[in-house]
């Protein structure tokens, strides 16, 4: 993995939702104060227990973040893309990272201080209030994962998630990145054989059908 040096674009920084508020002015001193980072697939962008020093947002590529339970096995807790960010919390509180990020794809991401970020949150009501949707919605998301596990058999599990990952596209529900069994199961507390098990009576029952990489859910 390699860090690149130097200021981001304004255009690159006008995309990002945290920053959609902010004006040119504001954006050009952000430009100054941040950087680039590229990360190989499969390597870890943070990890658990490392000191907050840094916000990441993900340029480019699809990450994971990922824990271990008692037993020492992989629990994938959420997936990111373009767009999304991580390394907020810690920036707030202080504590340690508490979870890994590991790249699933090759990755560039935007690479912002503890520093330069608290002067922008500081200097900017609307980064604060975007920051705090964003941490709103990962708790909606939090409890939204408790509930399941706590109330949904396997079969339940496996279709909240397929609904979750999916995306609209011309009026179906379309899954367009490839996700493997094995990831699906630390996603939601079950094993591969189930999480394979599940998924093919749902696609010879005809709630979906599996057309090359992506997943399309039917309904019944």
């Amino acid at each position: 993995m390699s860090a690149t040096p130097g200021g981001l674009s304004l255009l690159v920084l006008r995309s990002l939702p945290l920053f959609s508020g902010l004006d040119e002015v504001e954006l050009e001193k952000l430009s100054k104060v941040s950087g680039r980072r590229r990360v190989e697939r499969g390597a870890f962008v943070v990890r658990a227990g490392e000191s907050t020093d840094s916000l990441y947002i993900l340029l480019t590529g699809r990450a994971k973040v990922t824990n271990h339970d008692e037993e020492g096995r992989e629990i994938i807790l959420a997936w990111l893309g373009p767009g999304e960010s991580f390394g907020e919390m810690g920036l707030i509180d202080g504590s340690p990272r508490s979870a890994n990020v590991v790249a699933a794809e090759a990755c560039e991401l935007l690479v912002l201080s503890k520093d330069s970020f608290q002067r922008c949150m500081q200097d900017n009501f609307q980064v604060a209030l975007k920051l705090m949707q964003v941490l709103v919605q990962r708790l909606r998301e939090a409890d939204r994962k408790i509930e399941s596990l706590a109330l949904l058999d396997v079969y339940g599990r496996v279709a909240r998630l397929l609904l979750d990952l999916s995306e609209e596209e011309n009026g179906r529900r379309v899954i367009k990145k490839k996700i493997s069994k094995q990831d699906m199961a630390r996603m939601i507390g079950a094993s591969r054989e189930m999480v394979s098990k599940v998924m093919r009576d749902l696609e010879l029952s005809g709630y979906i059908a599996v057309e090359g990489d992506r997943t399309v859910i039917l309904g019944s």
